[in-house]
């Protein structure tokens, strides 16, 4: 097996660690590849932003390419990569086909961030008012999103919830996915000498991304319900806003004479949780595990989430700080943890071990890259044993490519 691989990945967006979680998730994909020596070229058919990551800093060539446009399949066939990895599906919607096409021999890896589909079912079943179900996840998002997973031939689940769902529920066969968490460095010693005691922190913080819905539906719900019931308990309660892009009704929502707070984008993400005593968190729907919890953790912040909020994330039912849906219960352990420095110890403890035991680096490392090798040694056995996957690959290139043409004709004409 040749293991100096030339990846290309494809992104969604240019990444931004200190907007998102997916940010930060796509810089360690990108750390694991370069540790190994392999070359890796970073495009995406969005625009640059103002927050991006510089990826050429960290040896990675960045290319900008188009939507719907062959001078693609030009810029494939002259890197010819051997791995290409796509960032959601999405991505691969679009660009799958033409890699199949120009590269036959590369293998293809999807990173799922989360389940798209389980996140949209939950957020239906709580518009409308009721419990999410299993026959929620059927919709037209899940036969995208599983379709794509079946087109690659290894897809990058984030969460072991999501991991049996695809296979108990929509029947994926495990050899096309692996669980591949957080990879992180271990919170050790001298980071714990380093954090802030409990003294010395203050306020209630909810950090994260506002183009994420989840994040959205967060805030208002710590406006409109839990953060007056911590009033009532605690009237001095300070709560500060934080996150990316926030939109004008999140922005609306600033209360200096309640002391709710919405401080707008965090230059320094870490620096302000490791001031915080507690983060909230009361996810309403949502999928994956969270970038905001994990940090929390990271910075030896004690949080404060649901159910939802800490799937797949928990260590056999303990957490870093408490677990609560309802919204009394919420405010009671929010409360308890800001006041109660033991137990807010305790709930620091806890956060070390879960981090240490489920996103380390060195844990995941060796596995994944010998996953991903093995896969690439034997490609066309891999995709005889998928041939659900090649007859999608086949329609959707079909259907896609002429689709594609067609508009790529009408700009050129226009």
């Amino acid at each position: 097996m040749h293991s100096n691989q030339n990846v290309l990945i494809i992104g969604f967006v240019f990444p931004e660690p200190n907007s998102s979680a997916a940010g930060s998730r796509m810089l360690q994909l990108i750390s694991v590849f370069k540790e190994q020596g392999w070359s890796v070229t970073f495009a995406s058919a969005a625009a640059d932003s103002d927050f991006m990551f510089d990826v050429e800093s960290l040896g990675v060539q960045k290319k900008n390419i188009l939507l719907n446009d062959s001078s693609f399949d030009l810029f494939l066939t002259q890197l010819a990569p051997t791995v290409v990895l796509f960032d959601r599906f999405m991505t691969e919607e679009q660009f799958g086909w033409r890699v199949a096409e120009q590269c036959p021999e590369a293998l293809r890896i999807l990173d799922t961030e989360d389940l798209h589909c389980l996140r949209k079912a939950r957020e239906l079943a709580w518009k409308e008012n009721r419990k999410f179900e299993s026959a929620d996840l059927i919709s037209a998002v899940a036969k995208r999103e599983v379709a794509s997973i079946l087109r690659c031939d290894i897809s990058l689940i984030i969460s072991e919830f999501e991991m049996e769902i695809l296979q108990n529920i929509f029947k994926v066969d495990s050899a096309l996915l692996y669980y591949l968490p957080f990879l992180l460095s271990p919170i050790e010693n001298n980071i714990i000498k380093n954090w802030c005691p409990f003294e010395a922190r203050k306020n209630f913080i909810f950090i994260g991304n506002f183009l994420h819905e989840p994040n959205l539906n967060a805030v208002l719900f710590l406006k409109e319900s839990i953060f007056p019931a911590i009033k009532n308990l605690m009237p001095h309660a300070v709560l500060c806003i934080y996150g990316a892009y926030a939109p004008q009704k999140v922005l609306q929502l600033h209360d200096p004479k309640t002391n709710f707070f919405v401080m707008g984008r965090a230059e320094n993400a870490e620096e302000i949780v490791k001031n915080a005593r507690v983060v909230l968190a009361p996810l309403r729907f949502g999928a994956g595990i969270k970038g905001k919890l994990v940090e929390a953790m990271w910075c030896g912040t004690p949080s404060v989430t649901t159910t939802i909020g800490a799937e797949a994330m928990h260590l056999n039912g303990t957490w870093n700080g408490c677990i609560a849906d309802d919204v009394t219960d919420f405010a009671i352990a929010a409360v308890n943890l800001y006041e109660q420095k033991t137990l807010w110890l305790a709930a620091q403890k806890n956060g070390i071990t879960i981090f240490n035991h489920r996103y380390l680096k060195s844990s995941h490392l060796l596995d994944f890259i010998n996953r991903v090798l093995i896969i690439k040694g034997n490609l066309k056995q891999h995709r005889y044993n998928n041939f659900t996957g090649a007859m999608l690959l086949f329609h959707h290139a079909m259907g896609t490519k002429y689709m594609s043409k067609w508009i790529e004709a009408k700009n050129n004409n226009g």
